[in-house]
């Protein structure tokens, strides 16, 4: 049974208490007998700051619901929790790569937002703010960026991941001017999907997590809170408070659809779905320990042929993954202990799939370079420019952590080939 009635408005000065103004687009909804306005915003412009804060002003809505997760909501609400960050922790758990990516579509949001004097966020900010001060509940509903990011990584080709962060990055670090007038054409999008734009006009290999699974994904979470408030509101024998939800307008004709058909009990179900982050197929996990055994292979028969060709191939693969690792390691600003600990290490480390040569780059940069209370306060700004990457030691760690990566990735293709020629 379909539980929602929709109706796409542009709400008028009198129905959100809102002053004159150029007015984001809204749908109003109704879902388990709870009205709910989806009001589509910029993450990025200073008028959709201003009327999140007077529509929550109002005093018209009794629940606000935001397309934030736990992390981005805590960042918001204790700007002091990134100094508090172990990035050693972070590299040991794997996400040095989710925290670079994360940290360039921030950077994408600042550069915008430097031009108008609007921090990245602000009508997010603005929402928690004015809901604190009219005592109105705020419930997050987006899929953690996290998972997000995995899941575009997970969706796009092994061969495609390259290109898809120099594309981030180049995107981030561009210089070219945006008018006002083109930031509040944000609304017609999503700030990942802009970022990600080239790409996502190719396919729906990054389209689907970044925008299409985040709409079913908050589409639920809406049927979950509103069906809480509807049952809590029928055992007070009250009416339901209305919802507003403030979201990137990408999100509107997709969080309409998605209400529209409903998932009832199943609700819970499809948030669970979407938090999970597909296995790599069994192709990639294997194909690490494949060619650990293709290389071991190689030597083995290079010594029974001949111990000076065995000696010769051994050469071949220290040399080509360490130096590989080194010069990855020095593009990226790394400590001179750094690259030379990475280039010995690379050999090793492309013989043991549970340890990269990027962790152990990066491990050693922290150890020389360690990160102050300053870097952390400052990377959001610096990592606006590729100076900032470079001059900001936690910026720097990370890229070194992919500068050493790249670098031994490359080295064990090319080691591995040479290995093969002089076999045969």
């Amino acid at each position: 049974m379909n539980t929602v009635d929709s109706e796409l408005v542009t709400m008028d000065a009198s129905a959100s208490g809102a002053q004159d103004r150029s007015e984001g687009p809204a749908v109003e909804v109704r879902v388990h007998g709870v009205p709910v306005t989806l009001l589509g915003t910029a993450h990025v412009s200073r008028a959709s700051a201003e009327e999140v804060r007077a529509r929550i002003a109002s005093g018209a809505f009794g629940v606000v619901a935001l397309e934030l997760d736990e992390a981005r909501h805590a960042n918001l609400v204790d700007p002091d929790r990134m100094l508090r960050t172990d990035l050693f922790t972070v590299l040991r758990k794997g996400q040095a790569g989710a925290m670079a990516a994360n940290l360039a579509l921030g950077a994408f949001q600042q550069r915008i937002a430097d031009q108008y004097g609007i921090e990245p966020g602000q009508e997010m900010r603005d929402a928690i703010t004015a809901a604190g001060e009219a005592d109105v509940p705020v419930v997050l509903i987006d899929r953690d960026i996290g998972v997000t990011l995995r899941r575009v990584y997970r969706n796009v080709p092994w061969w495609g991941r390259l290109e898809l962060f120099a594309g981030l990055m180049g995107s981030v670090l561009s210089r070219e001017e945006i008018d006002e007038q083109e930031i509040e054409r944000l609304k017609e999008g999503d700030v990942l999907e802009a970022t990600f734009a080239e790409f996502a006009e190719r396919g729906s290999r990054l389209y689907e997590p970044l925008i299409a699974e985040r709409d079913a994904f908050m589409a639920a979470r809406l049927e979950q809170e509103t069906k809480r408030l509807a049952e809590d509101a029928e055992a007070r024998g009250e009416a339901p408070p209305r919802v507003l939800a403030v979201v990137g307008a990408g999100h509107l004709k997709g969080l309409r659809e998605h209400l529209n058909a409903g998932v009832g009990d199943a609700a819970q179900q499809r948030v669970d779905a979407l938090m999970e982050v597909p296995p790599p197929s069994p192709v990639m996990r294997a194909l690490p320990w494949l060619i650990v055994a293709l290389v071991l292979t190689g030597f083995v028969v290079g010594f029974t042929r001949d111990p000076e060709l065995g000696r010769t191939l051994l050469g071949d693969w220290v040399w080509i993954n360490g130096a590989l690792t080194a010069v990855g390691a020095a593009l990226a600003g790394g400590h001179p202990f750094t690259v030379v600990g990475s280039a010995l290490a690379a050999p090793l480390t492309s013989l043991n799939p549970t340890i990269g040569a990027g962790f152990v780059a990066a491990a050693i940069e922290l150890w020389r370079r360690r990160p102050s209370v300053g870097d952390f306060a400052s990377l959001r700004r610096d990592a606006t420019t590729l100076r900032g990457w470079y001059r900001n030691r936690v910026a720097r760690t990370l890229l070194v952590f992919l500068g050493g990566t790249i670098g031994s990735a490359l080295g064990t293709w090319l080691a591995g080939a040479r290995i093969v020629t002089r076999l045969l």
